[in-house]
């Protein structure tokens, strides 16, 4: 197995160590290898599964012409992080040699005249759920990374990007209020992840309605919850984990003394030093076939959740050692699947991987 160094990470960024950047837990060399994934799909139109309602005849149409700037990497929640992925290693490395194809690749999509294509889009008859709600967080994640971008071409392309990122928030925010249970699955359906990165985006955005919108929802979902049996994951096609998924929001809109009393109820088995055996990573099977990939997916998932997890609890609490031990274990099975392999994989597992190991969900 590759060293974790070989894959661009650093030990401390695996084990939860303050770091003074992200770009600390990646190099440049492991950003472009990512970056290539993107760059191979974003604009590759097929194969190609779209998630489209037909009104008629008019509506049978390529996905070039249905969503304009989100065409590629197989759907569109996968393009849309797929561009996500292109602009934070642009932000992060804009010196490396693959930074320049990431800014041609988001200046191509990122026009006023493709963003209005995909308003249409969304805007049509049927369409109310579309990418509710793995989508539209990641397309808030994309609006939330060109905010943080200070150059001109990114404040040009959140400009362009600005009524998709309205519409995308104004369609959570008329969700919420009538979402009367949350949704607890491994799959793209998925409320606790979803709630996250539109949380991480409201900070970003300074959208303070949204904030308390999503603070006041996940205290009625989750802050009850008691004994979630993590025993029973994964699932067979899982790429989050519901437990896992939860604890990491949870930490986000609750102080850490009062986090590491709900994480007591809420998964009370997590062992108070990294010497007991507690999550073992998932086993992938075949990385051909796109729902048993999902484990790869899965295993880089739950190591940032895990990382995530250790970081709100406060810093002398004895679970974090295993917490940590646990997200390095699952970025080491994971991590070296990262490839371009199997276009089944390929076409989204960059875009995790980069999540993880530019610490994305803990800082700027």
């Amino acid at each position: 197995m590759k060293s974790l160094i070989a894959m661009g990470l650093t030990t401390a960024s695996l084990l939860g160590a303050a770091l003074p950047a992200p770009a600390h837990a990646i190099d440049a060399s492991a950003a472009g290898r990512f970056a290539q994934l993107a760059l191979d799909c974003v604009h590759r139109e097929y194969p190609n599964k779209i998630a489209h309602v037909l009104q008629g005849d008019v509506d049978v149409r390529p996905p070039r012409e249905l969503t304009p700037a989100f065409y590629g990497c197989y759907d569109w929640h996968s393009s849309v992080h797929a561009h996500w992925l292109l602009a934070r290693l642009a932000r992060l490395f804009p010196e490396a040699a693959f930074a320049e194809s990431a800014r041609g690749a988001l200046s191509t999509s990122l026009t006023p005249a493709r963003i209005a294509g995909e308003v249409r889009y969304l805007q049509g008859p049927g369409r109310i759920s579309f990418e509710r709600p793995y989508g539209l967080a990641w397309l808030l994640q994309l609006a939330a990374e060109l905010r943080t971008w200070d150059t001109e071409q990114a404040r040009a392309w959140s400009t362009a990007l600005a009524p998709l990122e309205a519409l995308a928030a104004d369609r959570v925010r008329t969700w919420l209020p009538k979402l009367h249970y949350p949704i607890r699955v491994g799959e793209h359906s998925q409320t606790a992840f979803a709630f996250g990165l539109i949380y991480d985006w409201a900070l970003v955005a300074d959208d303070a309605a949204m904030q308390q919108l999503l603070d006041d929802r996940i205290r009625d979902y989750y802050l009850a919850d008691q004994r979630c049996p993590i025993s029973y994951e994964p699932s067979g096609q899982d790429f989050l984990s519901p437990c896992l998924a939860e604890a990491d929001l949870m930490r986000r809109v609750i102080g850490k003394e009062a986090f590491a009393l709900w994480l007591s109820a809420f998964l009370p088995d997590i062992p108070r030093d990294d010497k007991q055996s507690w999550l073992a990573p998932a086993i992938v099977t075949d990385r051909g076939d796109p729902k048993l990939a999902h484990l790869d997916g899965l295993n880089l998932s739950r190591a940032w959740m895990l990382q995530g997890m250790a970081l709100g609890l406060p810093g002398d609490d004895p679970r974090r050692a295993a917490l940590q031990a646990a997200a390095q274990a699952h970025a080491e099975a994971a991590l070296p699947a990262v490839t371009g392999e199997h276009y089944e994989g390929g076409h989204w597992l960059g875009t995790f991987a980069v999540y993880l190991t530019s610490e994305a969900g803990l800082g700027p």
